[in-house]
């Protein structure tokens, strides 16, 4: 694989499936056995998640498998996830506060001694080959001393937008019934993953890393898939991969990954493993569940195996509530934001009447340094009544979101314009 394909995602992880079916790609944890059951449970849209041991040294929650509040007026909670109301990033600016980011759980946030915790690095892409029995560490101390970092990232879930399938287009999907709100845009602060690997000792012949988290294992379909890990190529794990242990000026929450969490800029939110306890470096290739099996599309218009995902489409949303009121005989500033896994948005369109007529909407700062565009459009309604309120981006690529985006069964990658109602009054 060239360096180019190693930076993207989407090829990158053909090739370690391909590698895996082969015999040349390893998980321990992971038999083929596993690969067909799960393989036939999520072609049919199953694959629900089951709670079992935490890790050793790692304290049981004391409560709900998410710690932080969730108030209904910033939260709407699926269980062990909650989404972010749009509605609530009114006047915010370009981050996310944290008490609004979303939470992305699949089994429950664990609760971590900083003090206590280690990050344990082992494989035979370091020197030494050290092992899990005796890895090289780092403690919370250890990572504060080394050199730090800040970059503003977006980290959003591959389902982010699965309820419009069903909604807009009437498709069934499973999986957590998302609306736009699984995805946050915050500024990390950390240790480059770079910086660790080669203090660990990263040897010329690593060709991937597989950072793990201390939440508890996951089962799906009767099968124990331990802990939730992915691997990464070693040249994205030595490009802009951090070791966050700052959201936004302060210390991760537990929710979010307490003390030290994973941050893969432009990747689907799995590769953002939260909680990280150890890394993997390896000389040979590696393969996770989570590196294909359960980001996988399903459907009509795909392969009976399945097809790779790839990274994020270009979405939009209205800082609005869903069915929102607004008052007749005003204009109306709508605001919002757009964003994209390829990069930065050109521009914004906005559309009042269903979808007919489209304008241009004013960019409001600049999505390069934001992680996403927000942007404005002065709307003055002809009179009471139902409206349809549309936007669509085109980002950096030339990409922009179509009607109707491909389904799949597992709902991944909605990127369709998605129709707002209000009512005028």
């Amino acid at each position: 694989m060239v360096e180019h394909e190693a930076l993207d995602e989407r090829d990158y992880d053909r090739a370690r499936l391909l590698q895996w079916r082969a015999g040349l790609a390893t998980d321990a944890r992971f038999t083929r056995r596993d690969l067909a059951r799960l393989v036939a449970g999520l072609s049919l849209g199953a694959g629900a998640g089951a709670l079992a041991a935490a890790r050793p040294g790692v304290a049981e929650t004391p409560a709900g498998p998410i710690l932080k509040p969730l108030p209904p007026e910033l939260f709407t909670v699926f269980g062990t996830n909650a989404e972010m109301r749009w509605e609530a990033m009114v006047g915010a600016g370009d981050l996310v506060p944290v008490d609004r980011f979303f939470v992305r759980n699949h089994t429950r946030t664990p609760v971590v001694d900083a003090e206590a915790w280690r990050l344990r690095l082992f494989g035979t892409g370091l020197r030494g080959s050290p092992t899990e029995q005796a890895p090289v560490e780092f403690s919370f101390a250890d990572l504060h001393r080394l050199p730090a970092e800040s970059i503003t990232a977006f980290v959003e879930c591959a389902g982010n937008g699965r309820t419009f399938f069903t909604k807009q287009q009437g498709q069934s999907v499973s999986g957590t019934a998302w609306g736009m709100g699984a995805i946050g845009v915050a500024r990390w602060r950390g240790v480059r993953l770079a910086t660790v690997l080669r203090r660990a000792g990263l040897t010329r012949a690593a060709v991937d890393v597989q950072p793990e988290g201390l939440d508890p294992d996951f089962v799906s379909g009767g099968i124990n898939l331990g802990p939730v890990r992915r691997p990464l190529p070693i040249a994205k794990a030595l490009d802009d991969v951090l070791l966050a242990y700052e959201m936004n000026g302060r210390p991760l929450l537990p929710d979010h990954g307490f003390p030290v969490r994973l941050v893969v800029p432009s990747w689907i939110g799995i590769a953002s493993i939260k909680w990280v306890g150890r890394i993997e470096v390896s000389a040979s290739p590696l393969f996770s569940p989570w590196n294909t099996q359960f980001y996988r599309l399903f459907g009509p218009n795909h392969p009976a195996d399945g097809e790779l995902i790839d990274r994020q489409v270009v979405k939009s949303a209205f800082e609005l509530p869903w069915n929102a009121s607004l008052p007749a005989g005003q204009t109306h500033v709508l605001r919002g934001r757009s964003w994209s896994g390829n990069g930065h948005i050109r521009h914004v369109e906005v559309s009042t009447d269903g979808g007919i007529t489209w304008r241009r909407a004013r960019a409001v700062g600049r999505s390069e340094t934001a992680g996403w565009q927000r942007w404005a459009y002065p709307w003055r309604p002809d009179g009471p009544g139902a409206y349809s309120l549309s936007a669509r981006a085109t980002d950096v690529t030339g990409a922009t979101q179509p009607a109707q985006a491909t389904y799949n069964t597992l709902g991944y990658l909605f990127g369709a314009v998605v129709a707002h109602p209000v009512t005028i009054v």
